[in-house]
């Protein structure tokens, strides 16, 4: 893939020959300031800067960009790299000269923790230059696309970081355009750095069959063309293509196919001029070619989130060769080729802002899903789900479309529909029968979604995990943090606790605490620690992210201290040893430590211990049936020793067993097990019996930290509607 050469000279001559009408003045004075102030700088292989947005121009000129567009390609770079301000640009070339430039300028100057969170609030800024005009986002598509062209001159980390933010941000931002020569070229020169033997490899065989595969494209045309010939006049333009490189990567590598069996590899495209033509056309390849079955597709009646339409079938030729057939009219076509940008190429008048364009839906929703995120670096993950290439199309009963990512479930079909309709989905039927919450989403099935009339019925913290788009996620956690406060608070602290605990931090000043968090607290725009619980409880802050940064600066204050603590410990201390479960007992070195099944104490229930004969410790609660049959005879009485547990807290997990009565009722052990994964707590077993007067009896065997938790998942199971009690057992 050469890159050619731009000069001003070729690009006024494209200009000229162009049939829109461009103000050349004001472009060519957009090109002498640009040239002026990137006079002393070079591109990394020693050409001179200029070439680099003057390449730019060039493609947003192909995509038949209008002047101002072409005018903020040539200046794209001016505010970052020099002196030029925004003002200054607005008033040589006007406001909206001046906001396409500064929605694709980088916010290189405001300080950032990661180079992630700056990738996170650089994309956030252009998506929300975007949703204000979809030029923006053309302008660093072609930028991109030029950088890509000229990566070889970069470094090694540099290309492959380029390469793999191209592949996972900007290629799928084209295809939501629905601009297939930009997406297709960034898909194969990032594959090209990602992994070059696969490339070359591939590349290697399709050059060695290219004048197989070209005589083989030539005949299947000219046998079409003559049968068209027959019913058409004009004849429907034909032509055919091969796959990318990347494409058939995917299919070779990623689905495991073999190089022959891939069906599209080859493709024909017919273009006539209407819909009616184009299904006349359907019935004549299928007449002159074998149809495999489950291998059409009508994006006509059913078009793609990017509006691309086109009749896909996939046939066989009389020589066994399979290949694809696409149909489509000259507006599906152009629209195919340039996206949203051929509004600008065939249309006159368009300002960028056309609020009502289909096409601008998932931008809208993405900055929806984006306010009510406290985490800067989810915009990354939302654009790399939300817009993957792969759609599925599902109705809802009244025969609406819904167009959801691979993968969506259920829920994500809910809250597509209405935010209030996901809050209050109790359960969904699929072409008339009973689903679970997690069924993932086909094309061409009709969902119908079973609300509550209930007013407080609101989303399990559950569904987060289920649901694939980061709008129902957004919209499950916007929920939460604003009904749920006080639950928020209690689940968010006990949520970092545990990590702390985990990550051997022990910090349990609230005041200190919030010395260490205070950062990123202010991070997340929160005011006070509970502010801060409440996020974690809703889901607005990722303690993966957050626990590292705290764990390596509490090392870095408290590293120096503790290693004169223990060397001072080593000569004064009296020999208390701490067992790997959490105990201390006094006065007797290391030793077996075991907890009693008949009381099955906890960390931070009131505990003493017993020397057994052969079994060390056996550690009871004080409340303990058996130590209070005990405690007083006089043949035990000198066995029974003071424990206690440790001030630094075990990362040990202890094993409960809670006793609960309720009133019978269906759902009852489901909403028991929900309620229990909903807080992240593991559970081994659960079995439930009815009681005679009609109550039911369920056990439930958990693993916790200690009281605090399970006496925080005993209160939110006595909310459960029908249950009686909740109380620790000591059954196991």
């Amino acid at each position: 893939m050469q890159e050619p050469v731009y000069t001003i000279d070729a690009f006024i001559e494209k200009i000229t020959k162009e049939d829109k009408k461009y103000d050349l003045d004001k472009i060519v004075h957009a090109y002498e300031v640009a040239r002026e102030l990137h006079k002393d700088q070079k591109r990394d292989s020693g050409e001179p800067y200029i070439t680099h947005p003057l390449a730019v121009a060039f493609i947003a000129l192909s995509l038949g960009m209008d002047t101002d567009t072409i005018c903020a390609a040539l200046l794209h770079d001016t505010v970052e790299d020099t002196a030029y301000t925004l003002d200054e640009l607005s008033k040589d070339f006007g406001a909206d000269v001046a906001m396409l430039v500064d929605g694709v300028t980088k916010l290189g100057k405001i300080p950032m923790a990661t180079k992630e969170e700056q990738q996170a609030e650089n994309i956030r800024k252009i998506i929300l230059a975007t949703s204000q005009d979809i030029r923006v986002i053309l302008i660093k598509l072609c930028d991109r696309l030029h950088n890509m062209r000229t990566l070889q001159y970069r470094t090694d980390v540099k290309r492959r970081a380029t390469a793999l933010e191209t592949m996972n941000i900007y290629a799928p931002l084209a295809h939501r355009l629905g601009i297939r020569p930009i997406k297709e070229e960034l898909e194969d020169r990032a594959f090209q750095f990602l992994d070059p033997y696969a490339y070359e490899e591939i590349d290697k065989q399709m050059l060695l069959r290219k004048d197989q595969r070209d005589a083989l494209i030539e005949s299947i045309k000219r046998k079409i063309t003559d049968r068209l010939k027959q019913d058409f006049d004009p004849v429907p333009y034909v032509d055919g293509r091969v796959k990318s490189n990347f494409g058939i990567y995917k299919k070779v590598y990623r689905d495991g196919k073999d190089l022959d069996q891939i069906y599209d590899k080859y493709a024909v495209r017919i273009i006539v001029n209407n819909v009616t033509e184009c299904y006349a056309v359907l019935g004549i390849i299928h007449d002159l070619f074998k149809p495999i079955p489950n291998r059409f597709k009508d994006y006509i009646s059913t078009p793609k989130a990017n509006m691309y339409q086109s009749i896909h079938t996939t046939v066989i030729g009389k020589e066994g060769i399979v290949f694809e057939v696409q149909i489509r009219t000259w507006e599906m076509h152009h629209t195919a080729e340039f996206g949203i940008a051929a509004h600008w190429k065939y249309k006159e008048g368009i300002t960028g802002r056309d609020k009502n364009d289909e096409r601008l839906n998932w931008i809208r929703k993405i900055i929806e899903a984006q306010k009510e995120s406290d985490d800067v670096e989810e915009i990354v993950r939302t654009i790399k789900t939300d817009l993957a290439p792969e759609d599925v199309f599902a109705y809802t009963p009244r025969g609406d479309m819904i167009s959801l990512p691979l993968g969506a479930t259920v829920i994500d079909f809910a809250y597509a529909i209405h935010t209030q309709v996901g809050h209050k989905m109790t359960g969904a039927k699929v072409d008339n029968k009973m689903v679970s919450i997690d069924h993932q989403i086909k094309t061409g099935e009709i969902v119908e979604i079973i609300t509550s009339k209930d007013e407080n019925h609101g989303p399990s913290r559950s569904w987060q995990k289920i649901c694939k788009t980061n709008e129902a996620k957004s919209k499950i956690r916007s929920w939460f943090k604003k009904e749920k406060r006080e639950e928020n608070i209690f689940e968010g602290k006990n949520e970092f606790r545990r990590e702390i605990r985990r990550n051997m931090i022990h910090i349990d000043d609230e005041n200190e605490l919030y010395e260490f968090l205070e950062a990123d607290i202010k991070r997340h725009n929160c005011e006070s620690l509970d502010d801060f619980y409440a996020a974690i409880g809703y889901g607005g802050v990722t303690l993966s992210k957050l626990m590292p940064r705290l764990k390596q600066n509490y090392t870095k204050k408290y590293e120096q201290s503790k290693k004169a603590e223990t060397a001072e410990a080593s000569t004064y201390a009296k020999p208390t040893r701490k067992t790997s479960n959490g105990i201390i007992v006094d006065g007797i070195g290391d030793c077996a430590v075991k907890f009693a099944k008949c009381c099955t104490p906890l960390p931070g229930d009131d505990v003493i211990g017993f020397i057994t004969k052969g079994h060390g410790i056996s550690v009871h609660k004080r409340d303990c049936i058996n130590y209070q049959l005990q405690k007083n005879d006089p043949e035990l009485v000198s066995r029974w020793i003071s424990v206690s547990w440790a001030d630094e807290r075990s990362t040990a997990y202890f094993i409960a067993t809670l006793d609960i009565v309720a009133h019978d009722r269906i759902g009852l052990m489901a909403d028991i097990v929900n309620t229990i994964s909903t807080i992240r707590i593991q559970m081994h077993e659960a079995t439930g019996r009815e009681l005679k007067n009609g109550n039911a009896n369920v056990i439930v065997t958990v693993s916790v930290a200690g009281k605090e938790q399970l006496e925080g998942l005993m209160l939110k199971l006595r909310k459960i509607e029908s249950v009686i009690s909740v109380d620790r057992s000591n059954k196991q």
